[in-house]
């Protein structure tokens, strides 16, 4: 897709242009594949955080001209661990805004992510977005983790909690039926030093996110990988 095909498709201001471009220079960078759809998509999120911004503060004002690095590309770091598989479940603890869940829905359409939060104004956001977006893969939740029923193939969440109350908060939610070559568990997005932390997971794996992305904000920036433990029957 090149800037003429996107006039022509879409109803442009100079926020919109600007988003575009840079999802075409950054986004496209670390994944070439994106379709135009998800083009579309990814170009219309700074507009619609912008504007949702105003009423309901849910990205640091000082973040939301960099949304697309510090919000989307990082949310997408999970994506250089894993690729998940359709009708697979997510489920996005403390999703906030929509990160990493959203962007993580349009990168994979046909995989279901189930976004929650306890703050209903948070949620509320999370829904005109997908709308906004015509997002048909996301179900949302204002509540808490722990009143959750459902089990999915993997939790994922942007440092909600120490992985130890973490942990505790999503017991029992993963499913013990595989479809990935990477365990069902938890996908968590972090930063800093980790060792004292994950120091009793011993089973975790880190990836830092320096080794797919070169921007320096991934300097310290990393996925972790802990895989659920299950009773045999």
């Amino acid at each position: 897709m090149n800037r003429n095909d996107f006039f022509s498709s879409n109803c442009c201001n100079d926020w919109l242009l600007l988003s575009f471009i840079i999802v075409m220079d950054l986004l496209l960078k670390y994944f070439p594949n994106l379709s135009e759809l998800q083009i579309i998509q990814f170009s219309k999120l700074h507009n619609l955080y912008e504007d949702w911004n105003l009423k309901i503060n849910v990205v640091s004002r000082k973040d939301i001209d960099e949304l697309y690095l510090r919000h989307v590309l990082h949310s997408l770091g999970i994506a250089k661990v894993i690729q998940f598989k359709p009708s697979s479940k997510i489920m996005d603890v403390g999703t906030g805004g929509g990160f990493p869940g959203i962007p993580l829905a349009i990168l994979f359409p046909e995989t279901q992510f189930h976004l929650v939060d306890s703050i209903g104004k948070k949620i509320k956001v999370v829904n005109e977005v997908s709308e906004g977006l015509s997002l048909n893969n996301i179900r949302t939740t204002h509540g808490r983790v722990e009143d959750i029923k459902d089990t999915y193939d993997f939790i994922v969440s942007r440092a909600v909690a120490q992985m130890e109350t973490f942990v505790r908060w999503t017991r029992g939610k993963v499913s013990t039926k595989q479809h990935h070559g990477l365990k069902n568990g938890i996908l968590y997005l972090k930063g800093g030093d980790l060792s004292e932390e994950l120091k009793k997971y011993t089973s975790s794996s880190i990836y830092k996110l320096s080794d797919y992305f070169t921007e320096d904000f991934f300097e310290t920036k990393k996925v972790v990988h802990l895989p659920m433990k299950f009773k045999k029957k």
